[in-house]
């Protein structure tokens, strides 16, 4: 189960009257915990959640469930905070909503150990799944998308650490690219490419800290590639399409955007 479907309602409830003391919005607060949500599971199955006989969980998709599970989650950062434990065992806990990672200097076991024992206390469990201990300096993770840890020089070969779009990341902004050139697309050439854009630029400003360039040079050749079979497709162009729809011109006249060639202009001007 995920973390929103186990915050237990009593201790969550007892936490947000700590910050609010109007008795008519907790009222509600209550009985929209109770609310039936009716959603469809990973087969795309029908089921429903929540209940006036749940006493655990937040409605998923509801417009306050993050607001909810951050002020819940707040509970185990402030004890964190309040115990000492940055000093104690030279560990920081950094977190978005329930994902979390906490970088320690040879603590790790103990951090962990603290870790399940508070979260227990609070009616929570880990993802064993998605915990693990790591050495960043010699084995890479994935945080919020990213991927931290050793990277290798793609010239020089010398291995430093970094911080990258991990490669989920890449694949989930591959699949987006596709969806939007795909043969049944009959949009304009220029509204395709600004819905192609629209996608490249969002994630590129998600992506801009860090090693990037890489990532970066895969997209821009995945998307490259995807704009040409597009292109061929509506035209009715035989094969590949490479002489009649060279890179100059897709990320040129055609207007998609090449994320390598936009970075080192941006560069360039901050720069100057």
């Amino acid at each position: 189960m995920s973390f929103f479907d186990t915050i237990p309602h009593s201790d969550l409830l007892r936490s947000v009257s700590r910050r609010v003391s109007d008795g008519a919005m907790l009222h509600v607060l209550r009985l929209w915990l109770k609310a039936p949500v009716s959603e469809k599971d990973e087969e795309g199955r029908e089921r429903m959640s929540g209940g006036g006989d749940h006493n655990q969980g937040t409605p998923q998709g509801g417009v306050a469930s993050p607001l909810l599970a951050n002020i819940y989650m707040s509970r185990f950062l402030r004890a964190w905070k309040d115990r000492g434990m940055d000093a104690r065992l030279k560990a920081k806990v950094v977190n978005y909503a329930d994902d979390f990672v906490i970088l320690c200097r040879g603590t790790a076991p103990k951090a962990l150990e603290v870790t399940r024992r508070w979260l227990k206390s609070m009616r929570l469990t880990l993802n064993e799944k998605k915990t693990r201990l790591c050495d960043a300096r010699r084995e890479p993770f994935d945080f919020l998308g990213c991927t931290f840890g050793p990277m290798a020089h793609r010239t020089e070969g010398y291995w430093f650490l970094a911080a990258r779009p991990s490669r989920k990341a890449i694949t989930r902004l591959r699949e987006g690219v596709s969806e939007v050139l795909a043969p049944g697309n009959m949009a304009p050439w220029p509204d395709v490419a600004k819905q192609v854009n629209g996608k490249l630029v969002g994630w590129a400003n998600y992506f801009s800290y860090g090693t990037v360039s890489r990532a970066y040079w895969h997209v821009d050749g995945y998307t490259l590639q995807r704009a040409r079979c597009f292109l061929t497709r509506r035209h009715k162009v035989d094969g590949r399409g490479v002489g009649r729809f060279p890179a100059d011109e897709v990320f040129g006249s055609l207007g998609l955007i090449n994320l390598g060639v936009r970075r080192r202009a941006a560069l360039s001007h901050a720069l100057a």
